[in-house]
């Protein structure tokens, strides 16, 4: 009984140990399994993060095309909006070229001169330029030619009425300045126009080729209220051309300009008092050269054009006598637009005949005319008051007078005090006679009489 229980017993305990040891070994496949799960998690994680970061570098190159992809856009407006504003500035740029052309056409039209006679008004200062064929006329003026232009002339101004509202002359004679030979011209106009005196007056100091070397133009128009005067005095300065310009309006109210150019620019220059001698020189040549288109300074003082052309020939009267003249039209061009045009008619001998503004009821008509041997002896009235350089002369002297006299009773101060004293007696007596009363009042300085009237009464 003893000997089959052992055998039971051993074999009981084996099992339990086996259990035991398959319980271990499961446990260690369970700790394996879960390592081999964990690292499997953490691989899993890995390959997550990893997948996260190439969405996120995926995303950042996304952003970045899609930036990329704005700028080029916004490149691209940018060229196409700069390509607009060219165009539209190619637009622009081609409308004023069009305007300019077609005003250019209409001025043209309008004065019927050629079309190298600028006159648009849209052309700058820089543009205006005379043409050789002026330059080359006034550089070959002969001193023969200027010496039968030294006579003087007068004409009437007349309404077309007939009625005489003034009087225009002018005389050229041949003067020095600054010791160097030259052509003094003075022109002048006066008269009244609907009861309101006027007038113009131009002296002009010019060389042989007719290049200023000074001029003086003053005009005037004296209303009801308030007198207008145009005053402007230009002259050559170390190659330059000065224009000093004074407007008066009134009492009170008084505009002053300067303004230069360089004489470069200049090239081709008339005046209001060359252009009157060219014109001599025109009507004794009895020919006028095509495309004369001058330089000239308007009202404003700007650069524009002055042209000159020939006129059909015609015949008028001339106290009674029918003769042929020969015509000129000379066109003054104005920035501001305002362009005005002038028939003249001369002569045989380079006399003006008449003298007229398009448009206007005004003419100007020869009084007579001079023969050879009188040129030159014309007398022209003098209204010293409107001359210029007679005008300035007169304050000159007044000035010298005043300063005199004004030293004169500084030194006599004896003079004030027997004034005084003769108002003062004067106005307390108040005598009916005052010249009775004078010579009662001074023969006790009878003493203080002059040599001369001394001699005169100690003579016998």
């Amino acid at each position: 009984m003893e000997e089959d229980d052992v055998p039971a017993v051993a074999t009981e305990s084996q099992p339990e140990e086996e259990l035991e040891a398959a319980a271990e070994e499961s446990k260690h496949e369970e700790e394996s399994k879960a390592s081999e799960e964990a690292v499997a998690e953490e691989s899993k994680h890995e390959e997550e993060s990893k997948a996260s970061e190439e969405a996120v570098a995926e995303e950042s190159k996304h952003e970045e095309e899609s930036k990329a992809s704005e700028e080029a856009v916004a490149e691209e407006s940018k060229h196409e909006e700069e390509s607009k504003a060219s165009e539209e500035a190619v637009a622009e740029e081609s409308k004023h070229e069009e305007e300019s052309k077609a005003s250019e056409e209409a001025v043209a039209e309008e004065s019927k001169v050629p079309d190298e006679a600028v006159s648009g008004e849209s052309k700058p200062e820089e543009e205006f330029r005379a043409s050789e064929e002026a330059v080359n006329f006034l550089t070959s003026i002969e001193p023969e030619e200027l010496q039968k232009c030294v006579f003087s002339e007068s004409l009437l101004v007349m309404s077309d009425c007939g009625g005489v509202l003034g009087e225009f002359s002018m005389s050229v004679e041949l003067t020095h300045r600054a010791l160097e030979p030259c052509v003094i011209l003075h022109a002048r106009s006066h008269g009244a126009i609907d009861g309101s005196p006027c007038g113009t007056s131009v002296t002009a100091y010019l060389t042989a080729d007719l290049e200023v070397l000074e001029e003086d133009y003053h005009e005037y128009v004296k209303l009801d209220s308030y007198n207008v005067e145009k005053k402007w005095h230009m002259a050559q300065r170390d190659e330059q051309m000065v224009i000093n310009k004074i407007t008066a309006m009134g009492e009170d109210v008084t505009e002053e300009e300067c303004v230069s150019y360089p004489m470069s620019v200049l090239r081709g220059l008339v005046t209001e008092g060359s252009s009157m001698l060219l014109m001599r020189l025109m009507a004794l040549r009895k020919k006028v050269p095509k495309n004369m288109v001058f330089i000239i300074l308007d009202r404003s003082l700007h650069i524009t054009q002055t042209t000159f052309r020939e006129l059909a020939a015609k015949k008028i009267k001339v106290h009674g006598e029918t003769v042929e003249v020969f015509g000129l039209e000379r066109m003054v061009c104005s920035a501001d637009g305002d362009h005005s045009t002038w028939h003249s008619y001369f002569l045989n001998n380079g006399y003006l005949a008449s003298r007229k503004q398009v448009g206007s009821p005004v003419t100007m008509k020869v009084i007579h005319e001079l023969s050879k041997k009188d040129r030159g002896r014309m007398k022209v009235p003098l209204v010293w008051q409107e001359d210029m350089q007679l005008y300035s002369l007169y304050l000159d002297n007044k000035d010298f007078l005043k300063a005199e006299h004004n030293s004169y009773l500084r030194e006599h101060p004896e003079l004030r005090a027997l004034l005084s004293d003769f108002l003062q007696d004067l106005l307390i007596v108040k005598p009916d006679n005052i010249f009775q009363f004078a010579r009662e009042y001074f023969p006790p300085y009878s003493t203080y009489h002059s040599p001369r009237s001394s001699l005169k009464t100690a003579s016998p």
